[in-house]
């Protein structure tokens, strides 16, 4: 991750921290605190560690939680104590990866939570920051729920485009076996999905389902593929589709729609 922490440092200090130059002589030593201003969980502290050594170090870093951990309002979630610049041009970069990567991870808590006890697991999907996957990806594990995916090189997922591009359900299952990857396929309609089965699909994929059609398309398959339900899963909602019958139900929202939580640093002369 050196990569895009160092694009990060890059993007924000630029040819320096002019702010930090002019109101403190460089011997000037301070500690920090991180402070969560709500409950939430926490995400991403493997790169308090990067951000710090790629500016030069700090005497001393103490992360006081684990990525995945529940943090309550007020909590101290890690201290770090160096050169006052240096805490201060590595501020911001280290807020906004907090921030964002706990948001990530508490909204997958939230789902995970929602679904308890149905055995159906939430998957998390390819809609993320662009640049971030794998740093998103690991926050929503943390979170708890289940990595899909990671790009379009490690599972076949053939959906409405690939069937046409390829002439058909049962054509492009015949052609993708020959990857030796795991292969999950959409269907839109009864006659394609009694194509797929016919064609020795384990895993489905029915998108844009109500709760309720989904539990009467649950019901057809009758256990033959493992099923995966998508398209508007909401917190509301995700309960509902995981109580038809889904093996799995997967939520974009968890990476492209979570927000900020509210991580605060604090800094005081050592």
């Amino acid at each position: 991750m050196n990569e895009v922490v160092r694009l990060a440092l890059e993007e924000d200090i630029g040819t320096g921290d002019v702010t930090s130059r002019v109101c403190m002589p460089e011997s000037r030593m301070a500690r920090g605190r991180f402070l969560a201003r709500e409950r939430l969980v926490i995400a991403g502290l493997d790169l308090l560690g990067e951000i710090y050594q790629l500016r030069g170090g700090v005497e001393e870093l103490s992360v006081l939680k684990h990525d995945g951990d529940s943090c309550a309002e007020g909590e101290v979630i890690a201290t770090v104590r160096g050169r006052a610049r240096t805490l201060l041009e590595c501020e911001r970069v280290a807020l906004n990866f907090l921030q964002r990567l706990s948001g990530v991870a508490t909204l997958a808590r939230q789902y995970a939570d929602a679904v308890a006890g149905t055995g159906c697991k939430v998957l998390d999907t390819r809609k993320t920051t662009p640049g971030l996957r794998m740093l998103e990806k690991r926050a929503a594990a943390a979170g708890g729920v289940t990595n899909h995916r990671i790009g379009l090189f490690d599972a076949i997922l053939i959906k409405n485009n690939h069937i046409a591009a390829a002439g058909g359900v049962r054509q492009a299952m015949d052609a993708a076996r020959s990857s030796g990857l795991p292969i999950e396929i959409e269907v839109r309609t009864r006659e394609e999905l009694r194509e797929a089965l016919d064609s020795g699909a384990g895993h489905l994929l029915l998108d844009n389902l109500t709760p309720a059609e989904a539990a009467d398309w649950v019901r057809e398959i009758g256990g033959l593929a493992k099923v995966e339900l998508s398209g508007g899963v909401t917190l509301d909602t995700v309960r509902a589709y995981a109580e038809a019958g889904a093996d799995f139900v997967s939520a974009g929202a968890i990476t492209h729609s979570a927000r900020a939580m509210d991580i605060s640093f604090r800094l005081e002369l050592a």
